[in-house]
């Protein structure tokens, strides 16, 4: 993270001198030279004051990076980071963040009330830790070119990120992979996926090229494995987003044709008042995030599943 903190800081100095970029922000010397040779580093909340001067939109940038927060950076202080910081942690405990990260409980509890500021490089620790994502905050910031670091992470991620859009069977092959049914094969056999999935070869052979090329998967000891990340990019592609909604209801209508023993494919035709109607809604909606809760902490991956849910008001 010091790394990509000194490129980082290079990339937002634009290519001013050191010195000339020192004293727009203020300073007397050159604390500039000492942040990009890693002497030391500033604080988070500094680096992000620099990205200011330097005419760079953070707000718009967080806000792209991660939406529901986006109105969490309104003061442009210690307090403003602190509160974008509890935003994306959600309900990440600091007990499992302290474990990951090395840092303390004390110092993270620290910096997510504001009492402490964080210096760049643990700020894009702690970022990296609960999103996964900062390459593509650091993209959102300046050209991720300029971040060699980050640079091959993040047109990786952009590939697996467009892939899903391109390859909706993509998702379904990655899971059937993530099986521990699949890793006691002991080596990959052609068809096996196909079979389970309901597809034909061509289209298992041709995802596998596809999410293998993306950096997701690898061949390893003569089977594939996870090694990268396939993510659903919203925000990017709306219409996207209904393709691959209309894809998968679709593979659950042709299952209707010949469902299996554990599928469970119901509806209900209704008429209720607007209230009753809101509750019925809102149940959908915790349904779908304890699914999700459920999905985060399963400890076995022992089977892969699709799980649809519409309601549709006439």
């Amino acid at each position: 993270m010091q790394v990509v903190a000194r490129q980082f800081l290079r990339a937002v100095r634009k290519g001013r001198s050191q010195r000339a970029f020192s004293r727009r922000l203020g300073y007397r010397g050159n604390p500039v030279a000492s942040w990009e040779n890693g002497r030391r580093f500033p604080t988070a909340e500094e680096a992000l004051r620099a990205c200011r001067i330097s005419g760079i939109d953070v707000r718009a940038a967080f806000g792209r990076f991660h939406p529901p927060s986006a109105g969490a950076l309104g003061a442009a202080d210690t307090r403003g980071l602190a509160s974008w910081l509890r935003e994306i942690k959600g309900s990440a405990s600091l007990v499992s963040l302290a474990k990951e990260s090395g840092y303390s409980r004390f110092s993270l509890a620290r910096w997510l009330r504001g009492q402490a500021r964080p210096r760049l490089p643990d700020f894009f620790r702690l970022v990296e830790l609960i999103t996964g994502r900062l390459c593509d905050l650091v993209a959102e910031l300046v050209t991720i070119e300029q971040v060699p670091a980050l640079a091959k992470e993040h047109a990786a991620r952009r590939a697996a990120r467009t892939l899903a859009f391109e390859e909706p069977w993509t998702e379904a092959v990655l899971r059937v992979l993530e099986t521990e049914q699949y890793a006691s094969l002991g080596g990959h056999r052609d068809g096996y996926v196909a079979e389970r999935l309901g597809i034909d070869l061509e289209t298992e052979q041709r995802c596998l090229r596809r999410l293998e090329t993306a950096g997701v998967i690898a061949l390893r000891q003569g089977r594939y494995q996870s090694v990268g990340l396939l993510t659903v990019d919203t925000s990017s592609s709306p219409e996207g987003v209904k393709l691959l909604k209309a894809h998968w209801a679709a593979v659950a209508r042709a299952r209707i044709q010949g469902p299996r023993a554990d599928d469970l494919l119901s509806y209900n035709v209704l008429s209720a008042s607007e209230k009753d109607l809101a509750r019925i809604r809102e149940v959908l909606l915790r349904t779908y995030r304890e699914i999700r809760n459920i999905v985060a902490a399963s400890t076995r991956v022992e089977a892969a599943a699709l799980v649809n849910l519409q309601l549709v008001r006439w």
